[in-house]
């Protein structure tokens, strides 16, 4: 059975019950990558969760982003926490779209959930700030490649879903290749998903096996970043509970599909 039952959840994070789409970065086809733009398409095509990053300005918000700079996205030699959040408004993505921040994601998509990946250290308070701020501890997840951010906004936010990181993922991946639950509990404890690519130090993760493991582990699986319909198809076949991918225009009718044979 996937993942611990937490009192009052079914209008949190972990509904609708899986399989889940989350729009990664949003829905970038005719937008630029996590912006509001983004998450609007991406909402419109039917995601019901978006994945998205955030990076701390220079005046301590928490600001949408997956880059620590803006070289790659705006063609600027500057790093995200060397300008202010009214700076990186004012700076053009394309689209009519400028950064935002956390919080005004979370205002304007107040029935979307949102799968934070905390990216930096200075993104940590404002992060906090911006969930309570808009009461949203619900309907986030808190992801982090490094476990002190991921477990820093965690324990300031009682009761928020969260997912592992980086320095469990090698051995909760090879704990549930192999079957062994027990441990796999343990690598696993006061986690609520695993968000991971297919495979993992080379061995695949999505057998039905490894997914066996990972629900009775009490753990929802959500593989990154999977675009390709018929893969997307192939993993729904083994158990995975979330994709999480570019084309949540694609993967959404295939998730609806396969509620509808219910």
């Amino acid at each position: 059975m996937p993942r611990r039952a937490r009192k009052g959840e079914d209008a949190g994070y972990f509904s609708p019950a899986p399989p889940r789409v989350l729009a990664h970065r949003g829905l970038a086809l005719d937008a630029p990558e996590n912006t509001l733009l983004a998450f609007l398409h991406a909402v419109n095509a039917g995601a019901t969760h978006v994945e998205t990053d955030v990076n701390g300005s220079a005046d301590g918000i928490a600001m949408i982003s997956h880059d620590a700079d803006l070289k790659r996205i705006a063609g600027r030699d500057v790093r995200v926490n060397q300008l202010t959040a009214a700076e990186l408004r004012r700076v053009s993505l394309g689209a009519g779209q400028g950064f935002c921040s956390l919080a005004e994601a979370l205002d304007a998509f107040p029935d979307t959930r949102f799968n934070i990946d905390v990216k930096s250290a200075d993104a940590v308070a404002g992060t906090i700030k911006a969930v309570r701020d808009t009461r949203a501890t619900d309907r986030v997840l808190i992801g982090s490649f490094s476990t002190s951010r991921r477990l820093a906004v965690v324990k300031e936010l009682p009761g928020v879903a969260t997912s592992i990181s980086a320095g469990g993922a090698l051995p909760a991946a090879h704990a549930a290749r192999v079957g062994a639950v027990r441990f796999l509990r343990r690598v696993l404890a006061g986690v609520d998903a695993v968000q991971l690519p297919p495979t993992v130090a080379g061995a695949s993760i999505v057998t039905e096996r490894a997914i066996r493991s990972f629900h009775a582990s009490g753990v929802e699986v959500h593989i990154w970043t999977v675009n390709d319909p018929e893969e997307m198809r192939r993993l729904l076949d083994v158990g995975v509970d979330g994709l999480v991918t570019d084309r949540a225009d694609l993967a959404v009718p295939i998730v609806a599909e396969r509620r509808g044979r219910r």
